[in-house]
């Protein structure tokens, strides 16, 4: 646990046992409840450090791929391999919210994208993205049974 979490937890219940003997039980509860869910907040915000996370797409034009690293983290030795197309490269590394192009030979219709790549720690990550040219691209916001004539 480190020194921040450590802080807010002791404050907290000493915060707590001063208002529970002082003041009232119900007002006691309250910053208890409080404290408990700004400690875990603390907890969740920590094991969601150093996640790169490398996302590819195929550029408008079908000549490259766009690679950019929307994680909280640098993404160190990037490999992708293009799978029909037997085409491999490396990007040695990509920070926060940083995109990188790479040129193809010629268009490409269909094509399947893995990436791997490092975090500081060096955790191994690895993603698989199904790219096309004709915009069957992942939408969130589709709804699994669409019943009301989505889009």
């Amino acid at each position: 646990m480190d020194k921040k979490s450590q802080i807010v937890l002791v404050l907290g219940i000493a915060i707590t046992i001063i208002l529970y003997f002082i003041l009232d039980i119900y007002l006691a509860g309250i910053v208890f409840v409080l404290v408990i869910t700004l400690f875990m907040s603390l907890q969740i915000m920590r094991d969601s450090t150093y996640l790169p996370d490398v996302v590819a797409s195929l550029a408008d034009d079908a000549k490259s791929i766009i690679l950019k690293n929307s994680g909280n983290s640098t993404a160190l030795h990037i490999h992708v391999a293009l799978v029909p197309m037997n085409a491999e490269y490396d990007v040695p590394s990509l920070a926060v919210d940083e995109s990188h192009t790479c040129p193809l030979v010629s268009m490409i219709e269909e094509v399947k994208v893995v990436v791997t790549f490092e975090n500081e720690k060096k955790d191994a990550f690895s993603r698989t993205y199904a790219l096309s040219a004709l915009g069957n691209e992942f939408d969130p916001l589709k709804p699994m049974i669409p019943i009301f004539k989505w889009k």
